[in-house]
């Protein structure tokens, strides 16, 4: 049984996901795993595939245990899989609750390096991962701390991941947009400590360059030229720089 897995798929990127790989190839199942199991039921109306609607809350170690056990059971073909489940917190670091802090780091992380664990055993050569990250990765970013610190490890890890599985045939792209509209930000946003944005990407947008990035042989996907100018600007300049030019942006 050939399949997709696809968490976050609810919504936002990883929805787009689940619609974008459906009209590409064909799969025995999308396994969709979020925490709506409404919207994840309403999916299957728009794709081919047959879709397995997973409700899971992947901050808790029990839901991992439950998708291991699905593994085992069905012993799939994993063809692809997407880790697009995450959430940011907006704020000073003192001011956003030690919960959210320690959540972001459950889910960005921790719940992603389970899952891509607990795959690979079931992947094949030509077999591909999409880790969805963040511009935030390349850079300390005043404001979204924690978040960007998640995202800093997601990019360090998917790239050393995809060293190691390159002999085996399976690839891993990091997938690191700037701002992207999608419901994150209904999250995300609390007040206004963040005041500048640049550019919005839409969904689509990100996910197509992703994909035909994976194609390409990339590690990393970046969309847009003027977020990859941003990201060589990140290389080249101090941090402290930086730092400093995003918080003048900010008005701090």
């Amino acid at each position: 049984m050939k399949i997709a897995v696809i968490t976050g798929a609810s919504s936002g990127m990883g929805k787009e996901f689940v619609l974008q790989l459906d009209k590409r190839e064909s799969f025995d199942e999308l396994w969709l795993i979020a925490r709506r199991a409404d919207r994840l039921e309403q999916i299957d109306t728009l794709t081919s595939a047959k879709v397995r609607a997973i409700p899971l809350d992947l901050c808790d170690p029990e839901s991992v245990g439950v998708y291991k056990n699905l593994l085992e059971e069905h012993k799939p073909n994993v063809k692809v899989l997407v880790n697009a489940s995450g959430f940011g917190k907006f704020g000073a670091f003192e001011d956003i609750p030690l919960d959210d802090q320690l959540s972001m780091i459950d889910l960005n992380d921790k719940a992603l390096v389970a899952m891509t664990y607990m795959t690979l055993p079931y992947m094949q050569k030509g077999s591909e991962i999409f880790q969805v990250d963040s511009l935030s990765s390349f850079q300390p970013v005043p404001y979204i701390g924690v978040y960007g610190a998640t995202k800093a490890f997601v990019l360090s890890f998917s790239r050393a991941l995809g060293v190691e599985l390159k002999p085996k045939g399976i690839r891993v792209v990091a997938v690191c947009p700037g701002w992207v509209r999608t419901e994150f930000f209904d999250r995300a946003v609390t007040d206004d400590t963040i005041k500048y944005y640049n550019k919005f990407f839409d969904a689509d947008e990100v996910v197509t360059r992703a994909l035909s990035d994976m194609k390409r042989g990339k590690d990393v996907s970046v969309c847009g030229a003027s977020v990859r100018g941003q990201v060589l600007l990140t290389k080249l300049l101090p941090h402290k720089l930086v730092m400093k030019i995003w918080c003048k942006q900010q008005k701090k």
